[in-house]
């Protein structure tokens, strides 16, 4: 293995970087790397701004790609080569701001209804009911889910954070309905092959899947179960900071952005919604 990737490997291992952005990472600085035809310990800020350029005017990457390749690219040049950040003063391409078509209750609801797989319609009612990401859903394990505390152990989820997230009376007894069925052992959904996590695309497959079955064409992906929650819980009233620390954000500017949704919120300072409770 080249020197420098595995001294980048080395540098995001102890940085807790997850998995998935370890890989991404990597992909981008192997990028910028091919483009110039040399290792990127011998280019500096005017090639990086350069590199930035032809992907946005000659492969006509998205903002938000863009932004990716410049940070995977940062972190290489300022925690790998350990040069000044004051030298890679490059801008970054403006995000664009999009707010995804929301669902209401009673579309999330038909969604559910549609699948019919016992396993399958579980693993849609914790994505919904605890608004959790795809990732943190296939990492859970039986063990996480606490009865007695009435809350979802999640560990390790994004930014390699711990959390707690509420457990309703509604999604608990679906999780009991479902451990009664098919008793798994370690992993709450586990994959094809035993104590082996169910990948994340057979997740997203099935909820396509139910939505498509349900006719519902707004616009999004198995996200929109996370993106419901959280504004479904806002609009009955849970607090702003009661949904961060929910949804494992570290910036509370985050979590308004669901506010968009809901031009009138008020904060009643209320208990979380049991929201499989129709």
């Amino acid at each position: 293995m080249n020197p420098l990737r595995q001294q980048m490997i080395n540098a995001m291992v102890l940085r807790g970087l997850a998995p998935k952005t370890q890989e991404t990472y990597l992909h981008w600085v192997g990028d910028f790397a091919k483009h110039y035809h040399c290792s990127p310990s011998q280019l500096d800020a005017s090639h990086l701004e350069k590199y930035l350029l032809f992907l946005i005017k000659s492969r006509h990457l998205s903002a938000n790609t863009v932004r990716v390749s410049l940070n995977a690219v940062h972190f290489l040049f300022i925690k790998v080569l350990e040069r000044s950040p004051y030298q890679f003063n490059v801008a970054y391409p403006k995000r664009p701001l999009r707010i995804p078509d929301l669902l209401t209750r009673d579309e999330v609801q038909k969604i559910l209804l549609c699948c019919k797989n016992k396993k399958h319609h579980a693993m849609l009612c914790t994505c919904y009911g605890a608004g959790l990401r795809v990732s943190e859903l296939v990492a859970l394990e039986v063990r996480h889910i606490d009865s007695a505390s009435r809350v979802i152990h999640v560990k390790q989820g994004k930014g390699a954070q711990d959390r707690e997230v509420p457990l309703g009376d509604a999604l608990l007894e679906e999780l009991r309905r479902y451990w009664h069925d098919y008793r798994p052992h370690k992993l709450l959904f586990r994959g094809a092959v035993i104590d082996q996590p169910l990948s994340i695309s057979s997740v997203q497959k099935v909820f396509k899947r139910s939505k498509a079955q349900s006719r519902i064409d707004k616009h999004g992906g198995i996200h929109s179960l996370r993106h419901a929650y959280a504004t479904h819980q806002l609009n009955a009233g849970m607090p702003l900071h009661c949904l961060q620390r929910a949804l494992g954000h570290k910036n509370i500017q985050t979590t308004m952005r669901y506010i968009h949704w809901l031009p009138h919120y008020q904060n009643n300072g209320i208990e979380p919604l049991d929201l499989l409770t129709w």
